[in-house]
């Protein structure tokens, strides 16, 4: 079945120069990469990507790991994987969310580890599941920047938008 899914190699990956081997480590899903970017994590785009930790004692910490403020490496690669079994694939290969119990030829078992304030730097985000897929692929992408069309669209006039451009 195809399926997309969202990745992210996390803040820590980036400044561990991860993303080669990351990179070479998803491929062997012989999944497509039909979008993909580098990106400043907002706080607002943080909040809503965990959303569903809001609640968590170290809710704070999360948005701060995602956002560079902990290792001084304020970007994230996000990406977007195309194919058969995306999710599982993709997933497997990631490993366990906690690095500790990762199977240590997985990528978070390679590369992950736990702070001494237990939050997991687990160097990549990974869907969970098709909704959870979808939800963060509209939250990370806007349509045209992903090469297939994956969901459907539609057009909208926009007035009274300030955007940067270039000069």
């Amino acid at each position: 079945m195809e399926q997309k899914t969202l990745v992210v190699i996390k803040p820590d990956g980036l400044k561990k120069s991860l993303t080669g081997n990351i990179l070479t480590r998803l491929s062997e899903t012989k999944l497509e990469i039909v979008s993909a970017k580098i990106i400043r994590v907002s706080r607002e785009l943080a909040v809503e990507h965990y959303k569903h930790m809001k609640d968590k004692p170290f809710f704070e910490e999360l948005i701060k790991y995602i956002q560079g403020e902990l290792h001084e490496r304020r970007k994230v690669m996000a990406m977007v994987y195309w194919g058969d079994d995306a999710i599982n694939k993709v997933r497997k290969l990631a490993g366990s969310t906690n690095p500790e119990e990762a199977d240590p030829t997985t990528i978070r078992g390679s590369y992950g580890r736990i702070t001494t304030k237990g939050l997991y730097e687990n160097v990549v985000h990974t869907s969970s599941n098709e909704p959870e897929a979808e939800r963060e692929i509209k939250l990370w992408f806007e349509p045209d920047d992903i090469i297939v069309d994956l969901y459907p669209t539609k057009f909208v006039t926009l007035t009274n938008i300030t955007k940067r451009v270039w000069e």
